[in-house]
This record gives C-alpha cells, sequence and structure tokens, in this order.
C-alpha cells in the first residue's frame, strides 16, 4: 500500500507534523510504502480561474505545483493534516487544494473522451487536524473542503482524527492519548485495507 502524507502546516514540527508522523509511523510499520509532501516548502501562487484546465485538464501557471500533480495521481492513499486557521485549512493547504482543480478536470475530459477510471481498489484519504479552541463546529469546514478535495482525486473521505484544544508548539505531546491514537489509525488504516 502507498501512501501519501500532506504536511499541510506552515510551522515545521508543529502539532499536526507530530500527528501525521506518528500515523505514517504506524502505517509504515504494517508495511505501507510512505511518501510525503510539505506544502510549506511549496512556491505556489493561487489559482487563476483562467479556464486552461477546464479545456486542457493542464494548469497554465507553472510552478511547484507541476510536481505535485503526479503525486496526487500517483498517491494510493492520501493523508492530510492541517491544523485549524479561523475554522479552516491553512492557507498554503488551501492553494493547493485549489489548484487540483486541474486534476479533477483532467479525469473529467478524461471520462467525456470515453476514459474509464483504472480497475482496483478505492483510494482512500483521512484528516488528522487539531485546533485551539473548544469549538462544536471547530473542524467542520476543514474536513468539507478536504472531502471536497478527495472527491476531486477519486479518493474517497475514510475519516477524520482531530483534537481540540490543542495550542502551542508541540502541545499535541501533552496530550493523554493523540499522538498514540494517530499511531494506531495509521497501522488499522493499513490492516483494514
Amino acid at each position: 500500500m502507498k501512501i501519501l502524507g500532506i504536511y499541510g502546516s506552515p510551522r515545521k514540527d508543529g502539532n499536526t507534523d507530530l500527528m501525521l508522523n506518528a500515523f505514517l509511523e504506524g502505517a509504515a510499520g504494517e508495511g505501507a510504502e510512505i511518501e510525503r509532501l510539505y506544502v510549506r516548502d511549496l512556491a505556489m501562487s493561487g489559482c487563476l480561474e483562467c479556464g486552461q484546465c477546464d479545456e486542457t485538464g493542464i494548469c497554465a501557471v507553472k510552478d511547484d505545483m507541476v510536481s505535485v500533480y503526479p503525486m496526487l495521481e500517483k498517491a494510493g492513499n492520501i493523508v492530510v493534516a492541517t491544523p485549524i486557521f479561523f475554522y479552516g485549512v491553512t492557507g498554503q493547504l488551501k492553494l493547493m487544494i485549489d489548484r487540483s482543480q486541474a486534476s479533477y478536470m483532467a479525469k473529467a475530459l478524461a471520462v467525456r473522451d470515453g476514459g474509464k477510471k483504472p480497475p482496483g481498489p478505492p483510494r482512500r484519504g483521512v484528516l488528522l487536524s487539531a485546533g485551539a479552541t473548544r469549538g462544536k463546529r471547530l473542524f467542520e469546514c476543514a474536513a468539507l473542503t478536504i472531502k471536497y478535495f478527495f472527491d476531486a482525486l477519486d479518493v474517497v473521505y475514510s475519516g477524520d482524527l482531530c483534537f481540540r484544544q490543542i495550542e502551542g508548539k508541540g502541545a499535541v505531546r501533552l496530550h493523554p492519548t493523540a499522538l498514540e491514537e494517530c499511531f494506531k489509525a495509521g497501522r488499522d488504516f493499513v490492516l483494514h485495507a
């Protein structure tokens, strides 16, 4: 099994980085092949809404997203980790998600032209997140954004693991079960494929 871990935080070694590391460690322990993508390291701009991808399935903007498209396409499964910024995903991650419209259009154009989805088990995806507040609806916007991102890539949203009241770099280490739960979720993700 291949898993692409997408690190959506602008802060290196922050809480969601630690959560994703634990998840991927659990998955790797069960034999998963891991690839990592650090969105904070990408030099990219937002979608221009120019319409080129609607016609060709290829984004007109030539920046670091050019190297991301093949990663998204070949990923067997995807796990996205993001802290909550104003009840949503980080700006850096949102740029990448918006630019994934080209991936969606490439798929739609292929189907329109008689192509079919490749056979095989469905790709699955998970959201890992942490937020500073206790808000009852703290993760709803992020989860909805990730669900539509996964849908554009033909990835089935398989669930999430989200923790409230995690603030300050490394504070997730103080949570009694968070990192252990992430590790176990990574193991289970592979074992129950």
